[in-house]
């Protein structure tokens, strides 16, 4: 079974315990092991600080927007390596794991074409300078310059690419380096993709690290100039803002958590109108895109009640037809989630809505 290592200090570390186990959930066949325990946090935040920012900072726009696109050109060289690995660990179909795998590709090229239209400079000057007073003594204009921080992104299991790229795309063009630490039940892409580019040596020492497994007390290093960036649970998301260091220290923090978003039947949307279809159409899809497993799936569907009957045959029907089960047989079109305590919440989730009276 192979041992996912993270890569700190510019090397590669191997943990010595405290694994935990990263399983094809179509299967539950174990494919590998995930810690951290013995990585040296102070040691990579200070590299990462001391190598990496000044290294990128020492860089124009668009000479970081070049090094997104050498990322994008060797990610998607190795796109049906991280294609599998994505049907592996995430339980993906072949289209559900070219939305994460080609959406990263795609994020890294956007901010890669950003760069190049910021151009050869390395801070930006925001608007025209603004009168802050009567006189003509008192001005102020905003400049935009990197933070002499480090960006650590922790990202979701649902998009382990796309997560990874969007976050350090931003974080790499706006000149600051990053470490990223994956959710360990779906790391599997996350960690290929690193050891794809560090071995493609595209970005400068110190720029990218990764942290498999926990995170130590790495976020209790963080300071002023840093930024924690989070894709997770509401829950998580408050805990991590009312740690006290990171308020202490006035660390950045940015949150993207749980949404919910609803598709509206309009009343003049009788059965067998296109505005009936469309809205059967996109539910259907969003509950089997990545088994519903997605920020913008839709949780709520609200429609006049005399059109609730003809709303309930016509989803039921539809996902009727949708085939379900492990992503390796081409006829699958929808695959199981991604681990087995989203399962059990699920399982929960429904018995208490049948419980309650629902169909």
């Amino acid at each position: 079974m192979q041992t996912l290592r993270s890569y700190l200090c510019g090397r590669w570390h191997e943990a010595d315990g405290e694994f935990r186990t990263l399983v094809n959930p179509s299967t539950e066949e174990p494919l590998a092991r995930a810690s951290s325990r013995g990585a040296d946090f102070g040691a990579a935040y200070r590299f990462a600080l001391e190598r990496g920012g000044p290294a990128l900072r020492e860089l124009t726009f668009a000479q970081r927007g070049e090094l997104l696109k050498a990322m994008s050109r060797v990610l998607r060289e190795q796109r049906d390596e991280l294609l599998t690995l994505s049907r592996d660990n995430n339980g993906t179909t072949a289209m559900d794991g070219s939305f994460d795998v080609d959406g990263g590709g795609g994020a890294l090229a956007f901010y890669a074409a950003l760069g190049r239209t910021l151009g050869e400079r390395r801070w930006i000057a925001e608007d025209e300078p603004l009168a802050l007073g009567k006189g003509d003594g008192f001005w102020g204009r905003h400049l935009l310059v990197p933070r002499r921080g480090v960006a650590v992104a922790i990202n979701a299991f649902n998009f382990p690419l796309w997560g990874f790229a969007e976050k350090a795309a931003q974080a790499l063009l706006a000149g600051m380096p990053m470490i990223v630490k994956p959710a360990t039940a779906t790391a599997l892409v996350t960690a290929r993709a690193v050891e794809i580019l560090v071995e493609a040596a595209v970005l400068p020492a110190g720029a990218l690290q990764l942290v498999v497994g926990g995170t130590g007390d790495l976020l209790d290093r963080l300071g002023g100039q840093d930024v924690l960036a989070f894709t997770g649970s509401a829950d998580t998301a408050l805990a991590l803002r009312r740690r006290e260091r990171l308020l202490a220290a006035g660390t950045r923090v940015n949150v993207e958590a749980d949404s919910l978003n609803a598709a509206v039947l309009g009343p003049d949307a009788a059965p067998g109108t296109p505005g009936f279809e469309k809205l059967v159409r996109d539910v259907a899809h969003e509950i089997t895109q990545k088994a519903g497993q997605k920020c913008t799936a839709i949780r709520r569907v609200l429609a006049p009640r005399e059109r609730l009957d003809a709303v309930r045959e016509a989803l039921a029907a539809r996902l009727g037809r949708t085939v379900v089960g492990n992503p390796a047989d081409e006829s699958v079109r929808m695959g199981p989630l991604a681990t087995a305590a989203q399962l059990a919440a699920a399982v929960d989730g429904i018995a208490t809505l049948r419980a309650g009276g629902a169909r």
